[in-house]
Order: C-alpha cells, then structure tokens, then sequence
C-alpha cells in the first residue's frame, strides 16, 4: 500500500472514545516494549508518528492512527510490565478484552512478539486466548535485524513452536529497521480490509429492489 497521508487521531480508554466512521481497524498486541510503536511508524514511512520509548509501560491507551483515510492502527498497551499496579493492568487488560470480543469494525489483531527470545507466558496466553474465539490474527516477529540471518530459520521454528503456530496460520518475519517484511504484511492487511464476498451480496441484495421496480416499470411503459 502507499501511503499518502497518516495522522494521529485519538488515545481512548473506551468505546465512547473509538472512531464512528466505521473504518476498517489493525489492532497490535504485544508485551511492553517489543516495537509495536516502531513498526507502525515502518509501516506508514514515518519517523515518529507513533510515539517509541524506552521506558516500558508508557502506552496506557489505546492510540487510534488513521491511514489514508481507509483504515486504522490501533496501539494496545503492552502486557507484562511488572512495575504497572494490578489494578491499572487489569483495567486495561478489560479494555483490551471488550474491544475485540465486541468492536465491529476490527478486521486483524497482529500479536508483536520479539524474533530473539522465545515467546513469554504472556505472549502464549493472548495466543491462545485470540485462538479460542478465533478471531483473525497474524503473529508478527520483530526485531530480525537484531539476530543474524542464518540464525532465522531456527528462532522461527522455536517461536512457532512454542506459540503453536500452525500450517496456514499468519506469521510474518519483520525489521522495523530493515523493512523486512513490509510489502507482506501490508498485502495480508488489504486482504483483511476489503469487503468480504458477504458484504458484496448484502450490498447487491439491498439494491435488488430498486433495481426490480426500474425493471418493471420498463416493462409497464413499454406495454
């Protein structure tokens, strides 16, 4: 996809906050610090459009960044950061959970995960969580440009092994800073964001009786 104009819209910390435009919207979940900031901003060719940090936690919201007037990112807060209070954790965890058990418009979660270590508990458990209500999903490993090139084929099979990753699951390898993997996972986020054939039929099947009233007043004048 190019991409011509991407802007921050909106950090909300619930539904009365989330767009109504009804665009098509990219969720990114992954553990505090693992690049979710990073990887939008490769993603839409910007430096810092997507805020980074090194200090974990510092996305508490969750940050809505509108794409060519098409379709959204939207940045969870990262999981797993201790020094976060349980009630602050939970609370988000709650937000997380309502959003995409019941957000209509959400097309594709991607799950961050880092490429160099294997998954943590709490990497496994949204896997299996995102699995259980099968809701689509695509685990995006980052961080390549970190581990050397021969070394790939064997991070891969151990975190898909220990996600338990299947054959014909989505998983994408990526390098914010090389690029690695971008043209992919923007083709598998198009595929995500077009109308799906049932949309297409609902959409035909509610012009249908327009369409049938012009036919047979054709027909009426033609007699």
């Amino acid at each position: 996809m190019k991409v011509n104009n991407a802007e921050f819209i909106i950090s909300a910390v619930g539904p009365d906050q989330y767009p109504v435009d009804a665009l098509p919207e990219i969720a990114l979940a992954g553990r505090s610090n693992v690049g979710k900031s990073s990887l939008i901003n490769r993603m839409i060719n910007r430096k810092n459009l997507a805020r980074t940090s090194s200090t974990p936690g510092k996305t508490q919201h969750m940050n809505y960044y509108r794409v060519n007037e098409d379709m959204y990112f939207v940045d969870f807060p990262g999981y797993g950061y201790a020094k976060v209070s349980k009630t602050q954790r939970a609370s988000w965890g709650k937000m997380v959970e309502k959003y995409m058990a019941e957000r209509d418009t959400l097309r594709l979660i991607l799950l961050i995960v880092d490429l160099r270590h294997p998954p943590t508990s709490n990497d496994k458990m949204m896997f299996d969580w995102l699995k259980h209500y099968d809701l689509p999903l695509c685990v995006v490993a980052t961080k390549a440009d970190k581990i050397p090139k021969t070394r790939w084929p064997k991070h891969i099979k151990i975190m898909k092994q220990e996600l338990g990753v299947l054959p014909g699951d989505n998983f994408i390898s990526f390098s914010s800073e090389l690029g690695l993997g971008k043209d992919e996972l923007w083709e598998l986020i198009e595929s995500y964001c077009l109308p799906s054939e049932e949309d297409i039929e609902d959409e035909q099947e509610s012009q249908e009786p327009g369409e049938a009233s012009r036919s047979q007043s054709e027909d009426t004048s033609e007699e």
